[in-house]
C-alpha cells in the first residue's frame, strides 16, 4: 500500500494540517484542515499559559496539565480520523513531519510564568507537545523541523531552490479552496521531507 504523511504547522490551540502522498516522486494533497486543540476556541483556553499566569501556582499547574491532556487528546483525535480517511484513498498513514519553533528547553512552570517570553513560548509547546503525543500514540514515524530551518533542508533534499519549492507547494494549492496560506504551505513541506526522510523511532503509549 502507498504511504502518506502528515505535517503540522501548530499556532497557539489549533495547527494546520496536511496529508501527502507521492505519485511518481511528485507530492500529491490527499487532505488538508485546520483542526482546533482546545474545545472552547477562546484566549482562556488558546493561551493556557498566559491564562495560567494570573492564577496561584497550584491552580496553575493543574490548569496546565487539563489542558495539555485536553490538546493530546484532540490531537489523537485528529490523527486517527486522517488515518481512516487516508486507508479510504487505499494510502497508509505511516509518517508525520512537525515544524518546531527555536527547540530550547523550557525550565520549570513557575520560571516560565515569571517571563512573559517563556510564557508566549511555553503555549506554543504545549501545542507541539500535542502533535508529538498523538503521533507516537498512532504509531507514526516522527520527523521534526525548526521552522527557520525547513527550507533550508528541504531544498537540500529535493535539489531544489526555495523560490522554486514555495512555487511548487503553491501550485499544489491551486486546485483546493482556500485557505492555501503559509501554513498550509509550510506544513506541505515539512509532510513531504518526512516522506523522504529516514524514519525515526515510533512508540505507542
Amino acid at each position: 500500500m502507498k504511504q502518506a504523511a502528515v505535517g503540522f504547522r501548530v499556532h497557539s490551540g489549533w495547527t494546520a494540517l496536511v496529508a501527502v502522498c507521492l505519485e511518481k516522486g511528485a507530492p500529491v494533497i490527499l487532505a488538508r484542515q485546520r483542526v482546533h486543540l482546545v474545545e472552547t476556541f477562546t484566549y482562556e483556553f488558546r493561551q493556557p499559559y498566559h491564562t495560567a499566569e494570573k492564577m496561584l501556582l497550584g491552580q496553575a499547574r493543574e490548569f496546565i496539565s487539563r489542558m495539555q491532556a485536553e490538546a493530546r487528546r484532540l490531537a489523537y483525535r485528529a490523527m486517527r480520523e486522517l488515518e481512516s480517511r487516508t486507508r479510504e484513498q487505499g494510502v497508509k498513514l505511516t509518517r508525520c513531519g512537525l515544524l518546531l519553533a527555536s527547540g530550547r528547553p523550557l525550565p520549570n512552570l513557575e520560571k516560565i510564568l515569571e517571563s512573559h517570553a517563556l510564557i508566549h513560548t511555553a503555549d506554543g509547546e504545549l501545542f507541539r507537545e500535542a502533535i508529538l503525543h498523538a503521533s507516537a500514540c498512532s504509531g507514526l514515524a516522527m520527523s521534526t523541523v525548526k521552522e527557520r530551518e525547513l527550507l533550508e533542508r528541504a531544498g537540500q533534499a529535493f535539489r531544489m531552490k526555495s523560490a522554486a519549492l514555495l512555487q511548487r507547494v503553491t501550485e499544489l494549492g491551486r486546485s483546493l479552496s482556500a485557505p492555501w496560506s503559509q501554513d498550509e504551505k509550510f506544513a506541505t513541506l515539512v509532510a513531504w521531507l518526512a516522506l523522504a526522510s529516514k524514519p525515526g523511532r515510533t512508540r505507542r503509549e
